[in-house]
């Protein structure tokens, strides 16, 4: 296994820096072994190359651990059931994957480099594909808009309701959304913001930069109460260990709340005996949406603490600086469970604090939107 990852990591580094170039080659190649493969994707593939990518990444950094390995891939394949993915469509596309390998990695590509992803793609294919047959679920769930609420330009917190089936997750998961109606077939992940509960009522923060973000602009500006989304597998990680009696630090930056507020949400119903801190970061004042109802959990639960902070805002009441610098003045953390979630930058310089009070890898559980 040591060979075997080895191999898949020295030949993704011949790539890794033509990600564009590889996912065009990639698309163009399978388009032409399969034209009908075409009409499961989006009209316009901008961006559709990192969702592969990304995959892909994740695979090869999760093959030499077998237990990882297997429920990432199992969830992956339950999540692709959404694009109507067929079990031979899975064979044409390995084939379109070693095919743009092999032309992006040029003259470095060998023959082992080749039979260790062929062996990989194997075994990644059949574990998808396992996984997808032993879901009982629907492909997506058909989720009606609630409530909508916007903060500012540029972020909107919104509730839905998957209707005809219960929809199953657990707090601190994140999972795909769809917004037909603005735009088909393309999909785009978002953490859910509240822990699960009877009513099948789900809870999302989202942000969008502006004139950027196809579904993420739709699902702040355009969606409104009554319209219909999907609503696609819960996959993740980051989720509460309920046999630990460690306490507890979360961390949040920016919408990176919405998984840190139902961990929150999830303590709540069982917690007596951990003390819980979490620190909210953002820019400004204005930035910090979910604050008060923070606030409010802290009222009601005398473990629970709550430290804001503002980078760029003189005026903030609170503390200042990067979030990630705030915990460190307030650590050590070493025996704490901990969970990071917001930006890669803000993820990567709190994982660095965790690292220097020692904090055990197993006790780190993270989220992020973008690439670490």
């Amino acid at each position: 296994m040591d060979n075997f990852a080895r191999l898949l990591k020295e030949s993704w580094a011949l790539v890794e820096a033509d990600r564009v170039r590889l996912s065009e080659h990639f698309y163009a190649r399978l388009f032409l072994l399969d034209p009908e493969l075409r009409k499961l994707f989006p009209v316009q593939m901008a961006g559709q190359g990192d969702r592969l990518l990304e995959a892909i990444i994740a695979a090869i950094h999760t093959v030499d651990d077998p237990e990882g390995f297997d429920e990432f891939l199992r969830a992956l394949g339950r999540d692709h059931r959404k694009y109507h993915v067929e079990a031979a469509n899975y064979d044409t596309m390995g084939v379109a994957l070693l095919d743009a390998l092999r032309s992006t990695a040029g003259d470095g590509w060998n023959l082992e480099y080749d039979q260790a992803w062929r062996d990989a793609y194997a075994a990644i294919s059949e574990k998808m594909l396992a996984g997808a047959a032993a879901d009982d679920n629907p492909p997506f769930w058909h989720a009606e808009v609630l409530t909508h609420e916007r903060y500012g330009p540029d972020t909107a917190v919104f509730t839905c309701r998957a209707l005809q089936h219960p929809l199953a997750w657990k707090a601190g998961q994140y999972v795909s959304i769809e917004a037909p109606r603005y735009h088909p077939r393309v999909w785009r992940t978002y953490s859910v913001a509240n822990a699960p509960n009877d009513d099948n009522v789900l809870e999302f923060h989202v942000r969008t930069p502006e004139g950027a973000g196809w579904v993420s602009g739709a699902l702040v500006r355009r969606v409104k109460p009554g319209d219909l989304l999907r609503v696609a597998a819960p996959m993740g990680s980051m989720t509460l260990d309920r046999s630990s009696d460690r306490d507890v630090l979360c961390v949040a930056g920016g919408v990176g709340l919405a998984p840190i507020k139902a961990l929150v949400e999830e303590l709540v119903s069982f917690n007596r005996t951990r003390w819980v801190h979490v620190f909210y970061g953002a820019r400004t004042e204005s930035d910090l949406y979910g604050l008060d109802g923070l606030r409010d959990l802290v009222a009601a639960h005398p473990w629970l603490s709550v430290t804001s902070a503002c980078s760029d805002d003189p005026d903030f009441d609170g503390e200042h600086g990067d979030i990630s610098d705030v915990v460190a003045r307030y650590g050590p953390w070493t025996t704490h469970d901990c969970y990071v979630s917001g930006s890669a930058a803000m993820v990567r310089s709190t994982l660095r604090v965790l690292a220097a009070d020692d904090v055990p890898p197993q006790h780190t559980r993270y989220d992020t939107f973008g690439n670490l």
